[in-house]
């Protein structure tokens, strides 16, 4: 009997055209309503802008309703998978996108990119890889047969490592780049953006399949929030754009100046997490996932934090939305790899 192919949903399938169209959308708001764009920059709290905090707490709230804390109690039979998550997210990418990122923007890029705006280019893709992929890692996950149950554990896990180990990270990452980092902000944005809907999410989750059931929770609750959770990120996107449009239009290279390192560290993390799976002698089903989960990214949170540190028009800002672009196309093709490659 022939296996029956999997199929990416068709939102995630056309991320990248998605994110295309909001490119175009955002610079032409921008250039024809330009004021009355700017008004939203101003709304503040703590540097975090208002209308992109609730945008962006739209977006991660529904991702946090799938994590169950509960179902960490059972890696304990298999750690290696949960050790190699770990060891991937937090010990090595960070610091292999910093790297990258250096190699590019200061040095291969030196004659387009003045040392000022480099070091935000760089901050913005600190941003991403300090944020291990929470949502389309499910994703993934499927697509390669991965196991769902520990896929869950292997995110569950990562959220809570955020809740301690993004704001050192980041900071320790941003201080060596002579970046001036503004703690009260980085330490809001992760209330708001990862905290608060996370123990919303908890509750929620805990609550409602006490009351209806897991079936009802996950085949009639959640499907309610997807598209809630895609207009918040499309119309994030177009404000973003709406503010970037300037500089997209007089350097209409940059974001593909931007796409080379985080392609490349994309590929490169990848391969560390699916070897060492292989070494450690995990089966598809986990080696898989802790690959996908290495190589993808927090997105949402990255460009929530990048808009809180540096502002809405920053290199850092559009850093983080190319991580976007790039994410469908890259991570796709490395489906294929990890299918391939299937032991």
């Amino acid at each position: 009997m022939n296996k029956q192919k999997k199929h990416i949903g068709f939102f995630e399938k056309y991320l990248t055209l998605w994110v295309a169209l909001c490119i175009v959308a955002g610079i032409g708001l921008g250039h024809f309503a330009g004021d009355t764009v700017q008004v939203l920059s101003t709304l503040e709290v703590f540097r975090v802008n208002i209308p992109v905090a609730i945008l962006v707490w739209l977006m991660i709230y529904p991702m946090m309703l799938q994590v169950d804390f509960s179902s960490i109690k059972k890696v304990g039979n298999r750690p290696k998978g949960l050790i190699l998550t770990v060891v991937v997210n937090w010990l090595i990418k960070p610091f292999t996108m910093a790297f990258f990122a250096w190699i590019f923007f200061t040095k291969l890029y030196a004659a387009f990119i003045s040392p000022e705006m480099a070091g935000e280019y760089i901050a913005g893709a600190i941003l991403l890889g300090a944020a291990p992929c929470t949502a389309m890692v499910f994703v993934w996950s499927y697509l390669t047969d991965g196991d769902p149950n520990y896929t869950l554990v292997q995110v569950s896990v990562n959220d809570l490592i955020i809740l301690v180990a993004f704001v050192p990270i980041v900071g320790f990452l941003l201080g060596i780049t002579n970046i001036q980092i503004p703690y009260d902000t980085l330490v809001a944005s992760v209330l708001i953006f990862v905290v608060v809907p996370l123990v919303a999410g908890y509750f929620t989750h805990k609550i409602l399949i006490r009351l209806h059931g897991e079936d009802w929770f996950r085949n009639q609750f959640l499907p309610r929030f997807k598209p809630v959770s895609i207009v918040a990120l499309l119309t994030t996107l177009v404000l973003l754009f709406a503010f970037q449009g300037t500089t997209i239009l007089n350097r209409p290279l940059i974001i593909l100046l931007v796409a080379i390192p985080l392609v490349i560290q994309t590929y490169f993390i990848f391969f560390i997490a699916w070897f060492g799976g292989r070494w450690l002698k995990l089966p598809h089903a986990i080696c898989s996932p802790a690959a996908m989960i290495g190589a993808s990214n927090f997105f949402e949170l990255a460009v929530a934090v990048a808009i809180a540190l540096f502002g809405l028009q920053s290199p850092a800002a559009l850093v983080t939305v190319v991580g976007v672009l790039v994410e469908v196309p890259v991570m796709l093709s490395l489906v294929a790899l990890a299918n391939k490659w299937r032991f």
